[in-house]
Protein backbone atom coordinates (compact mmCIF):
# COMPACT_ATOMS: atom_id res chain seq x y z
CA UNK A 1 0.00 0.00 0.00
CA UNK A 2 1.21 3.70 -1.07
CA UNK A 3 2.41 5.83 1.89
CA UNK A 4 2.58 9.85 2.14
CA UNK A 5 4.64 11.65 4.30
CA UNK A 6 4.04 14.52 6.37
CA UNK A 7 7.17 16.58 7.33
CA UNK A 8 9.76 12.96 7.99
CA UNK A 9 6.69 10.88 9.20
CA UNK A 10 4.56 8.24 7.48
CA UNK A 11 1.24 8.81 7.11
CA UNK A 12 -1.78 7.49 5.43
CA UNK A 13 -2.39 9.55 1.68
CA UNK A 14 -5.69 10.72 2.35
CA UNK A 15 -4.10 12.31 5.59
CA UNK A 16 -1.04 14.10 3.47
CA UNK A 17 -4.08 14.96 1.13
CA UNK A 18 -6.11 16.59 3.50
CA UNK A 19 -2.87 18.24 5.38
CA UNK A 20 -1.54 19.98 1.70
CA UNK A 21 -5.58 21.17 1.27
CA UNK A 22 -4.87 23.05 4.40
CA UNK A 23 -1.77 24.90 3.79
CA UNK A 24 -2.64 25.98 0.43
CA UNK A 25 -5.52 26.87 1.93
CA UNK A 26 -3.45 29.07 4.36
CA UNK A 27 -0.86 30.32 1.40
CA UNK A 28 -0.73 34.43 0.47
CA UNK A 29 0.89 33.74 -2.78
CA UNK A 30 0.96 30.15 -3.74
CA UNK A 31 2.70 28.90 -6.86
CA UNK A 32 2.80 25.71 -9.00
CA UNK A 33 5.13 23.74 -11.32
CA UNK A 34 4.47 20.32 -13.17
CA UNK A 35 5.89 17.91 -15.36
CA UNK A 36 2.03 15.46 -15.73
CA UNK A 37 0.14 14.58 -18.67
CA UNK A 38 -3.26 16.35 -20.06
CA UNK A 39 -5.36 15.35 -17.12
CA UNK A 40 -2.97 16.23 -14.52
CA UNK A 41 -2.25 19.58 -16.58
CA UNK A 42 -6.28 20.26 -16.00
CA UNK A 43 -7.05 19.03 -12.20
CA UNK A 44 -3.10 21.41 -11.46
CA UNK A 45 -4.74 24.69 -12.84
CA UNK A 46 -8.17 24.08 -11.60
CA UNK A 47 -6.67 23.66 -8.06
CA UNK A 48 -4.57 27.20 -9.17
CA UNK A 49 -8.04 28.34 -9.42
CA UNK A 50 -9.42 27.84 -6.57
CA UNK A 51 -5.86 28.42 -4.65
CA UNK A 52 -5.14 32.25 -6.25
CA UNK A 53 -2.13 30.25 -7.63
CA UNK A 54 0.32 30.99 -10.69
CA UNK A 55 1.64 28.04 -12.35
CA UNK A 56 4.43 26.89 -14.95
CA UNK A 57 6.43 23.96 -16.60
CA UNK A 58 9.44 22.57 -14.45
CA UNK A 59 11.00 23.76 -17.51
CA UNK A 60 9.46 26.74 -18.27
CA UNK A 61 12.06 28.44 -19.46
CA UNK A 62 12.69 26.92 -22.76
CA UNK A 63 8.84 26.63 -23.27
CA UNK A 64 8.53 30.26 -22.11
CA UNK A 65 10.74 31.23 -25.33
CA UNK A 66 8.38 28.43 -27.64
CA UNK A 67 5.05 30.06 -26.02
CA UNK A 68 6.67 33.43 -26.90
CA UNK A 69 7.34 32.59 -30.25
CA UNK A 70 3.93 31.82 -31.57
CA UNK A 71 1.81 34.48 -28.96
CA UNK A 72 4.36 37.66 -29.96
CA UNK A 73 5.83 36.59 -33.68
CA UNK A 74 3.87 33.60 -35.15
CA UNK A 75 4.96 31.89 -38.23
CA UNK A 76 4.52 29.35 -40.91
CA UNK A 77 4.42 25.90 -39.59
CA UNK A 78 3.64 22.36 -40.84
CA UNK A 79 3.12 19.57 -39.07
CA UNK A 80 5.13 16.51 -38.62
CA UNK A 81 3.32 14.34 -40.80
CA UNK A 82 3.89 16.68 -43.60
CA UNK A 83 7.45 16.89 -43.01
CA UNK A 84 7.88 13.36 -43.77
CA UNK A 85 5.58 13.42 -47.09
CA UNK A 86 7.12 16.23 -48.64
CA UNK A 87 10.23 17.95 -47.41
CA UNK A 88 13.20 17.80 -49.73
CA UNK A 89 15.48 19.88 -47.75
CA UNK A 90 15.59 19.53 -44.12
CA UNK A 91 17.62 22.26 -42.30
CA UNK A 92 18.03 21.63 -38.42
CA UNK A 93 18.31 24.64 -35.96
CA UNK A 94 20.44 24.49 -33.32
CA UNK A 95 21.06 21.58 -30.95
CA UNK A 96 17.00 19.29 -30.76
CA UNK A 97 16.51 17.83 -27.58
CA UNK A 98 17.74 13.88 -27.60
CA UNK A 99 14.05 12.77 -27.63
CA UNK A 100 13.33 14.34 -31.22
CA UNK A 101 16.42 12.38 -32.59
CA UNK A 102 14.78 9.41 -33.79
CA UNK A 103 12.39 11.50 -35.63
CA UNK A 104 15.21 13.03 -37.50
CA UNK A 105 16.96 9.95 -38.33
CA UNK A 106 13.57 8.58 -39.41
CA UNK A 107 13.60 11.10 -42.05
CA UNK A 108 17.11 10.50 -43.12
CA UNK A 109 16.03 6.69 -43.60
CA UNK A 110 13.12 7.54 -45.63
CA UNK A 111 11.97 9.88 -49.13
CA UNK A 112 9.37 12.23 -49.07
CA UNK A 113 6.63 10.14 -51.20
CA UNK A 114 5.03 13.44 -52.55
CA UNK A 115 8.07 15.31 -53.66
CA UNK A 116 9.77 14.60 -57.32
CA UNK A 117 13.34 14.77 -56.13
CA UNK A 118 12.86 11.46 -54.17
CA UNK A 119 15.28 12.68 -51.69
CA UNK A 120 16.34 14.80 -48.59
CA UNK A 121 19.13 17.13 -48.23
CA UNK A 122 20.09 17.46 -44.67
CA UNK A 123 22.04 20.91 -42.93
CA UNK A 124 22.64 22.08 -39.35
CA UNK A 125 22.32 25.43 -38.66
CA UNK A 126 24.33 26.41 -35.80
CA UNK A 127 28.01 26.93 -34.05
CA UNK A 128 30.87 24.86 -34.43
CA UNK A 129 29.60 23.08 -30.73
CA UNK A 130 26.25 22.24 -32.14
CA UNK A 131 26.11 18.83 -32.02
CA UNK A 132 25.17 17.04 -35.45
CA UNK A 133 22.10 14.55 -35.12
CA UNK A 134 23.13 11.22 -36.41
CA UNK A 135 21.70 10.54 -39.84
CA UNK A 136 22.42 6.52 -40.22
CA UNK A 137 24.31 4.62 -42.92
CA UNK A 138 26.98 6.87 -42.75
CA UNK A 139 25.02 9.93 -43.72
CA UNK A 140 25.99 13.89 -42.58
CA UNK A 141 24.29 17.08 -42.50
CA UNK A 142 26.18 19.97 -43.84
CA UNK A 143 27.43 22.71 -41.42
CA UNK A 144 25.97 26.03 -41.55
CA UNK A 145 28.26 28.51 -39.18
CA UNK A 146 29.64 31.87 -38.88
CA UNK A 147 31.58 29.72 -35.87
CA UNK A 148 32.02 31.52 -32.50
CA UNK A 149 29.00 34.09 -33.23
CA UNK A 150 26.49 31.81 -32.37
CA UNK A 151 23.40 30.16 -33.37
CA UNK A 152 21.76 33.80 -33.60
CA UNK A 153 24.60 35.76 -35.87
CA UNK A 154 24.69 32.42 -37.91
CA UNK A 155 20.41 32.99 -38.77
CA UNK A 156 21.00 36.66 -39.32
CA UNK A 157 23.72 36.18 -41.73
CA UNK A 158 21.95 33.50 -43.69
CA UNK A 159 19.19 35.21 -43.93
CA UNK A 160 21.57 38.49 -45.55
CA UNK A 161 22.73 36.26 -47.74
CA UNK A 162 19.60 34.82 -49.31
CA UNK A 163 18.33 37.78 -49.73
CA UNK A 164 21.82 39.13 -51.31
CA UNK A 165 23.22 41.41 -49.19
CA UNK A 166 27.08 41.54 -47.98
CA UNK A 167 27.87 40.23 -44.16
CA UNK A 168 31.05 40.33 -42.42
CA UNK A 169 31.23 36.81 -41.69
CA UNK A 170 29.68 34.69 -44.70
CA UNK A 171 28.12 31.56 -43.71
CA UNK A 172 30.07 28.37 -44.20
CA UNK A 173 28.43 26.16 -47.01
CA UNK A 174 25.69 29.03 -48.10
CA UNK A 175 26.75 27.88 -52.04
CA UNK A 176 25.65 24.81 -51.21
CA UNK A 177 22.45 25.60 -48.96
CA UNK A 178 21.37 27.89 -51.84
CA UNK A 179 21.93 25.58 -54.85
CA UNK A 180 19.57 23.28 -52.81
CA UNK A 181 16.85 26.15 -51.78
CA UNK A 182 16.62 26.33 -55.79
CA UNK A 183 15.88 23.16 -56.50
CA UNK A 184 13.86 22.59 -53.53
CA UNK A 185 10.01 21.62 -53.83
CA UNK A 186 9.39 22.18 -49.66
CA UNK A 187 12.44 23.02 -47.85
CA UNK A 188 11.20 22.68 -44.19
CA UNK A 189 13.73 23.86 -40.85
CA UNK A 190 13.13 21.87 -37.78
CA UNK A 191 13.49 24.17 -34.63
CA UNK A 192 13.02 23.97 -30.78
CA UNK A 193 13.54 26.42 -27.43
CA UNK A 194 15.64 24.04 -26.23
CA UNK A 195 18.58 25.65 -26.39
CA UNK A 196 17.62 28.28 -28.93
CA UNK A 197 17.17 31.86 -27.51
CA UNK A 198 14.04 34.07 -28.95
CA UNK A 199 15.78 36.17 -30.67
CA UNK A 200 17.23 33.60 -32.40
CA UNK A 201 13.68 31.90 -33.21
CA UNK A 202 12.52 35.16 -34.33
CA UNK A 203 15.35 35.75 -36.54
CA UNK A 204 14.17 32.26 -38.40
CA UNK A 205 11.14 33.04 -38.50
CA UNK A 206 12.07 36.04 -40.43
CA UNK A 207 13.98 33.88 -43.05
CA UNK A 208 11.14 31.70 -43.84
CA UNK A 209 8.93 34.48 -44.41
CA UNK A 210 11.33 35.83 -46.59
CA UNK A 211 11.82 32.67 -48.36
CA UNK A 212 7.81 32.47 -48.75
CA UNK A 213 8.01 35.57 -50.93
CA UNK A 214 9.53 33.78 -53.83
CA UNK A 215 8.84 29.70 -53.60
CA UNK A 216 8.15 27.89 -50.06
CA UNK A 217 9.68 27.08 -46.83
CA UNK A 218 7.83 26.32 -43.46
CA UNK A 219 8.95 25.39 -39.72
CA UNK A 220 8.21 22.62 -37.71
CA UNK A 221 8.42 23.09 -34.31
CA UNK A 222 9.75 20.21 -31.90
CA UNK A 223 8.84 21.40 -28.29
CA UNK A 224 11.31 21.53 -25.68
CA UNK A 225 9.65 19.02 -23.76
CA UNK A 226 6.14 17.25 -24.96
CA UNK A 227 4.21 17.13 -21.90
CA UNK A 228 5.30 20.86 -20.99
CA UNK A 229 3.77 21.38 -24.44
CA UNK A 230 0.71 19.64 -23.90
CA UNK A 231 0.09 21.68 -20.80
CA UNK A 232 0.72 25.00 -22.73
CA UNK A 233 -2.40 23.73 -24.66
CA UNK A 234 -4.49 22.36 -22.33
CA UNK A 235 -3.91 25.93 -20.39
CA UNK A 236 -4.71 27.81 -23.86
CA UNK A 237 -8.30 25.64 -24.22
CA UNK A 238 -9.26 25.77 -20.58
CA UNK A 239 -7.82 29.96 -19.43
CA UNK A 240 -7.32 31.17 -22.70
CA UNK A 241 -2.99 31.98 -21.51
CA UNK A 242 -0.25 29.61 -22.28
CA UNK A 243 2.27 28.51 -18.91
CA UNK A 244 3.21 31.22 -16.62
CA UNK A 245 -0.38 32.53 -15.84
CA UNK A 246 -1.49 33.12 -12.16
CA UNK A 247 -5.52 33.38 -10.41
CA UNK A 248 -3.72 36.19 -7.37
CA UNK A 249 -6.95 38.45 -8.36
CA UNK A 250 -9.53 35.64 -9.05
CA UNK A 251 -9.18 35.40 -12.57
CA UNK A 252 -6.57 34.44 -15.09
CA UNK A 253 -4.07 36.69 -16.00
CA UNK A 254 -0.66 35.94 -18.50
CA UNK A 255 2.50 37.85 -17.39
CA UNK A 256 5.69 35.59 -18.37
CA UNK A 257 8.17 37.18 -15.68
CA UNK A 258 5.87 37.81 -12.73
CA UNK A 259 4.65 34.37 -12.95
CA UNK A 260 7.88 32.78 -13.59
CA UNK A 261 7.34 30.32 -11.02
CA UNK A 262 11.55 29.77 -10.53
CA UNK A 263 12.37 33.53 -10.61
CA UNK A 264 9.49 34.04 -8.14
CA UNK A 265 10.49 31.39 -5.46
CA UNK A 266 14.17 32.86 -5.93
CA UNK A 267 12.93 36.49 -4.83
CA UNK A 268 10.94 35.15 -1.73
CA UNK A 269 7.30 36.15 -3.66
CA UNK A 270 6.41 32.42 -2.86
CA UNK A 271 5.30 30.87 0.09
CA UNK A 272 4.33 28.26 -0.92
CA UNK A 273 5.09 25.73 -3.97
CA UNK A 274 3.40 23.13 -4.83
CA UNK A 275 5.65 20.73 -7.34
CA UNK A 276 4.38 17.96 -9.24
CA UNK A 277 6.84 15.44 -11.45
CA UNK A 278 4.94 12.34 -12.18
CA UNK A 279 7.92 11.87 -14.45
CA UNK A 280 10.66 11.06 -11.42
CA UNK A 281 12.42 14.38 -12.17
CA UNK A 282 14.55 15.95 -9.94
CA UNK A 283 12.85 17.87 -6.60
CA UNK A 284 13.61 21.22 -6.54
CA UNK A 285 16.12 22.81 -4.01
CA UNK A 286 15.46 24.60 -1.12
CA UNK A 287 14.93 28.52 -1.57
CA UNK A 288 13.74 30.86 1.16
CA UNK A 289 11.40 30.05 3.44
CA UNK A 290 9.12 28.55 0.79
CA UNK A 291 7.47 25.79 1.53
CA UNK A 292 6.95 22.81 -0.49
CA UNK A 293 4.37 20.19 -1.14
CA UNK A 294 5.62 17.68 -3.63
CA UNK A 295 3.94 14.54 -5.77
CA UNK A 296 5.90 12.66 -7.31
CA UNK A 297 6.83 8.76 -8.43
CA UNK A 298 9.06 8.16 -5.51
CA UNK A 299 9.10 5.52 -2.87
CA UNK A 300 10.82 7.73 -0.11
CA UNK A 301 9.94 11.08 1.23
CA UNK A 302 11.20 14.45 -0.52
CA UNK A 303 13.81 16.43 1.62
CA UNK A 304 12.69 19.25 3.23
CA UNK A 305 9.01 19.03 1.43
CA UNK A 306 6.12 19.92 4.61
CA UNK A 307 3.95 17.36 2.13
CA UNK A 308 5.32 14.19 -0.29
CA UNK A 309 2.69 12.10 -1.63
CA UNK A 310 3.64 9.86 -4.11
CA UNK A 311 2.19 9.67 -7.55
CA UNK A 312 2.25 7.08 -10.60
CA UNK A 313 4.08 7.78 -14.17
CA UNK A 314 1.68 9.01 -16.72
CA UNK A 315 1.34 5.86 -19.37
CA UNK A 316 3.38 3.58 -17.06
CA UNK A 317 1.08 3.25 -14.06
CA UNK A 318 -1.81 4.25 -15.57
CA UNK A 319 -3.55 5.27 -18.62
CA UNK A 320 -2.80 9.09 -19.79
CA UNK A 321 -3.57 11.45 -22.63
CA UNK A 322 0.10 13.34 -23.29
CA UNK A 323 1.07 15.19 -26.07
CA UNK A 324 3.13 13.26 -28.95
CA UNK A 325 5.60 15.54 -31.07
CA UNK A 326 5.64 12.81 -33.51
CA UNK A 327 1.98 13.50 -34.48
CA UNK A 328 1.83 16.66 -33.26
CA UNK A 329 -1.38 16.27 -31.20
CA UNK A 330 -2.64 14.81 -28.46
CA UNK A 331 -2.07 10.83 -28.25
CA UNK A 332 -3.43 8.48 -25.58
CA UNK A 333 -1.20 5.84 -23.83
CA UNK A 334 -2.03 2.64 -22.15
CA UNK A 335 -0.69 1.74 -18.86
CA UNK A 336 2.24 -0.80 -19.00
CA UNK A 337 1.63 -2.44 -15.64
CA UNK A 338 -1.02 -2.49 -13.09
CA UNK A 339 -0.10 -0.04 -10.16
CA UNK A 340 -1.33 0.88 -6.36
CA UNK A 341 0.04 4.53 -7.12
CA UNK A 342 -2.56 7.14 -7.56
CA UNK A 343 -2.22 9.32 -10.44
CA UNK A 344 -1.28 13.30 -10.05
CA UNK A 345 -4.82 14.40 -11.89
CA UNK A 346 -6.74 12.00 -8.49
CA UNK A 347 -4.64 13.34 -5.85
CA UNK A 348 -4.99 17.23 -7.13
CA UNK A 349 -8.56 17.01 -7.66
CA UNK A 350 -8.74 15.66 -4.00
CA UNK A 351 -6.68 18.49 -2.96
CA UNK A 352 -8.90 20.91 -4.28
CA UNK A 353 -11.89 19.20 -3.02
CA UNK A 354 -10.89 19.47 0.11
CA UNK A 355 -9.32 22.93 -0.14
CA UNK A 356 -12.30 24.78 -1.11
CA UNK A 357 -15.02 22.05 0.09
CA UNK A 358 -18.57 22.64 -1.73
CA UNK A 359 -17.26 24.80 -4.36
CA UNK A 360 -17.99 23.30 -8.10
CA UNK A 361 -15.51 21.46 -9.56
CA UNK A 362 -14.60 23.07 -13.34
CA UNK A 363 -14.39 20.62 -16.04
Amino acid sequence: MAVAWIGNRETLIERAVEHAAALLSSSRCPVFSFDTDIHGTRAAIALAERVGAAYDHVDGEALARETALFTDRGGMFVSPGEVRRRADVVAIVGELPDMHRDFVAELAETVPDLSPSNSREFFLIGDGRTRAPSLGSGRRSVRLSCGAPGLGATLAALRAQCAGRQVTVPVSNFGRFQNALADARFPVFLFSGHATDGLALEMLQGLIADLNRRSRAAGLHLPASESGWGSTLASTWISGYGLRTGFARGFPEFDPWRFDVQRAIAAGEADFHLWVSSNGGEPPAKQNSTKLIALAKTAYRIPGAAVTIPVGEAGVDHDAVVYSARTGSLAWIAAQSSSELPSAAAILRSIAEHATAGAPFPC
